[in-house]
């Protein structure tokens, strides 16, 4: 077992709580060829197995390299992770990719937790204006697969790609979770992703675990969630829940689950 090195500071670790590699080592890993990345990451996973999300963020925190940011659609759960990383971190950045098209109340509910937990909110757009955009393509989300395609290129994916190499993260974290959608049932709870380690601490967990944490620490589920909605994203290709639809059908309407942001980048 690696204790915390040289490089590390201010980790706020449990003493109990070692890890099976260094900060060093972590950093080495990101140039290492792809079949060490592999097998490294593979005995990394299997001990974040054995520790509690909040257990794998004070991990992150302590030993993952670079500069470390949070990204947050503001949507159903994102209390959960929001609280969880910024009371360990309350600095790091809040990373949130706004389309123009987002609900009046989510706007609102970024306001609610901005201001409640103190968050270090760094918002990023598309460069082209969202009624621009408009004027210039059409409703790109009425213009089937490769019109939403396009759309979240524009408005999503290059928007976080800005956004992390402007504030040089080194390391990400997300509150992705596999039973969200088949497209997440594989989903490590740690990777690389090109230069930069991605971190998912709650990945496993259930509605019931977000629940709980939610009800524990006496935090909001977002204002859309009493009216039927189980994903929230834009106001053009987001629904609510209806009898016999899956929650991956509450968004693009049912053409695809992923806007790219965690699969292109």
């Amino acid at each position: 077992m690696a204790d915390l090195d040289s490089g590390v500071t201010g980790s706020g670790l449990p003493n109990a709580l070692q890890s099976v590699v260094s900060h060093s080592e972590l950093k080495a890993l990101l140039t290492a060829p792809k079949d060490v990345q592999r097998a490294e990451l593979e005995r990394i996973n299997r001990f974040l197995a054995g520790l509690t999300a909040q257990e794998r963020v004070l991990w992150g925190l302590a030993y993952l390299p670079g500069n470390h940011a949070l990204s947050s659609s503001f949507g159903i759960q994102a209390a959960v992770m929001l609280h969880m990383v910024s009371q360990v971190q309350s600095d790091i950045p809040v990373i949130l990719t706004d389309t123009g098209y987002l609900f009046p109340e989510t706007y609102q509910f970024i306001d609610q937790l901005t201001e409640r937990l103190s968050l270090n909110l760094k918002v990023y757009q598309a460069p082209m204006t969202s009624a621009w955009q408009e004027a210039r393509f059409g409703k790109l989300w009425e213009q089937g697969l490769d019109g939403l395609e396009r759309y979240n290129r524009l408005n999503k994916v290059e928007p976080m790609q800005r956004a992390l190499a402007e504030l040089e993260v080194g390391t990400w974290f997300a509150g992705l979770r596999r039973s969200q959608s088949s497209t997440r049932e594989e989903l490590p709870i740690l990777a690389i992703h090109g230069t930069r380690f991605k971190l998912l601490p709650i990945i496993e967990w259930s509605n019931k675990d977000v629940h709980l944490y939610l009800t524990q620490f006496d935090l909001p589920y977002h204002p859309l969630w009493d009216q039927g909605y189980v994903s929230v994203g834009d106001t053009h290709s987001s629904k609510p829940l209806e009898l016999g639809m899956t929650e991956e059908e509450t968004r693009f309407n049912g053409l695809k689950r992923e806007c790219g942001l965690h699969y292109e980048i």
